[in-house]
Parts: structure tokens; C-alpha cells; sequence
């Protein structure tokens, strides 16, 4: 199992690597989750330089991938190479978007006419895709989904848990980096975040 997070120059922090965290919480030996980067370093918009572990060709091919957002991603968007090297196919990857991450989404024309989350900053943005933007943090349709705000993350990362190693894996992860005293109260609110949106629940639960 290889997810991907896709991480640009520019990129927020707590996107990738809150994520990042959650997902590594799971230990087997064919359990790989990596930034995906276009070079080999990438720097924040703090500062902070990483060191890409898969490339962007390589994230195409990943099980599952995270498209990770950062203040460099409206150019991201508006780069034809850059866009072309993004093949991504939902009808075998989980795909997730994290803030801006879903106006890249919007452009590769994987939303379609399916709603999604997002920042207040990239909200525009996106309905200017043509993108119906949802006032929720998360939302999911199929293998398709979206989070909106920079701690929105951890929806993202518990999705892709449960549907790939089920929700007890999940809840898990959630209870491991939950602020002590509050565990099971922030485990219980993340879940109900995304329950919702896992195959055996499906239902439209959009709010406005």
C-alpha cells in the first residue's frame, strides 16, 4: 500500500504533514506513505525544506494520494507541465484534496459536477472551477474527497485509514494523536466527520 501526499514549494505544513502522522501510525511491512514532490527538496511557506521521498510520477501510481495545499498552488494550477504530470484514475486510487489541493482537483476535471471542501481563501477559486463549494469540513463522494481548513487534515488521513484498513485502524490513529483528556470525545467528533461518507454508510449528509 503506497499513499502518496503530494507537497509543492510552498506548501502548508500542517497539510502534509499532519497527515503524514496520522498515516504512519499503521505498521506493516507493505505500508508505505511518502511526499511526493516535482524535485527533490521542497520548501514551505514557513521556511521549513523537506526532502521529497517519491516523485510526482510515482504518485501516480500510488494506492491512495493526498493533493496537499500551499501558497504556490494557483500557479500550480495555471502550469500546463506541471498539471500533465498529475494522472491520476479514481476508478482505482482513493484521491483526497486538502484546502487549495481541491482547486488542482477542480482543474484535472476529476470533481466533475460533485461538490466539494475547501479554505475560505480557495473558496472562489474553486466555484470559479465550477465547483459547488460545501460550508463542511470534509465530504467524500466514492473514491473522491475533499477537507477544508488546515486541521481538516486529520479527516483526510482517518478516510483513507478506514477504507483501507477499516475504521477500528482509524479510530486508532485518531485516539494516538488526540490531545490528552480528550480522546474519546475528538476520536468520536472525527469519525462522525467522515462515517458518513465510508461505503457501508453512504448518504448525501452535505450541510449548508
Amino acid at each position: 500500500m503506497h499513499i502518496a501526499i503530494l507537497t509543492f514549494n510552498g506548501f502548508n505544513e500542517l497539510d502534509s504533514l499532519i497527515a503524514l502522522g496520522i498515516l504512519c501510525r499503521v505498521r506493516k511491512p507493505d505500508w508505505r506513505v511518502t511526499l511526493a514532490c516535482p524535485t527533490p527538496t521542497v520548501t514551505s511557506m514557513n521556511g521549513v525544506t523537506v526532502h521529497a521521498q517519491a516523485s510526482l510520477a510515482e504518485s501516480c501510481a500510488a494506492d491512495a494520494i493526498i493533493i496537499g495545499s500551499g501558497i504556490e498552488t494557483r500557479a500550480i494550477a495555471n502550469n500546463a507541465e506541471m498539471m500533465r504530470q498529475l494522472r491520476f484514475d479514481p476508478s482505482r486510487q482513493l484521491i483526497g484534496a486538502q484546502c487549495s489541493g481541491t482547486l488542482l482537483l477542480a482543474k484535472l476535471g476529476l470533481l466533475g459536477a460533485t461538490p466539494a471542501c475547501t479554505d475560505l481563501i480557495t473558496k472562489p477559486w474553486v466555484q470559479d472551477a465550477g465547483v459547488e463549494v460545501l460550508n463542511q469540513p470534509f465530504y467524500a463522494d466514492g473514491n473522491i474527497a475533499t477537507a477544508g481548513g488546515c486541521l481538516a487534515s486529520q479527516y483526510l488521513a482517518a478516510w483513507i485509514l478506514a477504507r483501507t484498513e477499516g475504521e477500528e485502524a482509524a479510530r486508532a490513529a485518531l485516539y494516538y494523536v488526540a490531545p490528552v483528556g480528550e480522546k474519546e470525545a475528538y476520536v468520536t467528533r472525527a469519525m462522525q466527520n467522515i462515517a458518513p461518507y465510508l461505503p457501508q454508510n453512504h448518504l448525501d449528509a452535505r450541510t449548508s
